[in-house]
């Protein structure tokens, strides 16, 4: 849909189908159901989320978004339809991380993993079911997100993370979201956000254990924690996580922690754990942050 007599029609159909509802806090709101929507992008051979977007921007609320008002304004939701994010990994943090930013409605998330499911993966990972054993994480999660919210655009890369794939991965992304679980492929991820002057959303699990960071441009970031030799090695066999393992509380949490930093970074607002490592231990109830000196900035 791109002439304007189409946009002409998608406008007035949209004020013709919008309904007045009361919301929760018992105040009308004019909204447009997914049904609805989803004839309309039907009957004008558009997308779902141009539909979504127009209606927003006439002041209509999609109802699937109804509850988070006042805490994400009609503004709010149409930078979050309008944002990229790269989510690196589709496992335990990556699984949780995919659901949110779809329920989130953040219009364009890119899914890289190479990964199949097995059934090790049931204890924690969001995506993992019985039925999906041997099937593609990336393309699964895919899947998953379409079934939640058709609005958001997601793509699956089924393939690694690396100093090849990279500027491809992350080329007109806005954010990058680490849900790896090796402190080399990290390192890369850290570097090419760099390169493309983008933030990084770094988060990392072992046992009822996690700890997120966010890291802009030029910030040392993760090398406040590994150093700056790269490990040669990126087997995970001797990793925390794989001798401690993770049961699923943690990979939620964290997930959750990293969602809501990719919320802020998109929408310009809160207090970001930039120069900070929240570190978090869900067994003795223990959170705690560090905080680096922001002197210590440099090209990483």
């Amino acid at each position: 849909m791109t002439d304007s007599k189409s946009h002409d029609n998608l406008t007035r159909l949209l004020r013709e189908k919008a309904a007045a509802v009361v919301d929760p806090a018992g105040r009308k709101v004019d909204v447009i159901k997914d049904n609805q929507a989803t004839a309309l992008a039907e009957h004008l051979e558009c997308s779902l989320a141009a539909v979504y977007t127009r209606a927003m921007n006439l002041g209509i609320w999609p109802y699937r978004y109804i509850r988070n008002r006042d805490t994400l304004s009609l503004d709010d939701q149409l930078r979050l339809a309008g944002s990229r994010v790269a989510v690196i990994g589709a496992g335990g943090l990556g699984g949780h991380l995919i659901l949110v930013l779809a329920r989130l409605g953040v219009g364009h998330i890119t899914v890289v993993d190479p990964d199949v499911f097995d059934e090790t993966n049931l204890n924690r990972q969001a995506l993992s079911t019985m039925a999906n054993a041997g099937k593609s994480k990336a393309n699964e999660a895919v899947r998953a997100a379409a079934e939640i919210n058709p609005a958001v655009e997601t793509r699956s890369l089924v393939y690694p993370l690396n100093r090849a794939t990279a500027p491809g991965i992350l080329k007109n992304m806005d954010v990058a979201v680490d849900a790896l679980d090796s402190i080399r492929d990290r390192l890369v991820l850290q570097k090419a956000a760099h390169k493309h002057g983008i933030p990084m959303v770094h988060g990392a699990i072992a046992g009822f254990a996690g700890q997120v960071m966010t890291i802009l441009p030029g910030d040392l970031g993760l090398k406040h924690l590994y150093g700056n030799k790269t490990p040669a090695n990126k087997s995970a066999r001797k990793n925390a996580e794989s001798i401690l393992g993770v049961p699923a509380p943690t990979p939620c949490l964290i997930a959750g922690l990293q969602a809501m930093e990719v919320v802020k970074l998109l929408l310009n607002r809160g207090r970001t754990f930039r120069n900070r490592l929240m570190c978090v231990d869900l067994e003795s109830g223990f959170f705690n942050e560090v905080s680096f000196e922001t002197a210590g900035s440099s090209n990483p």
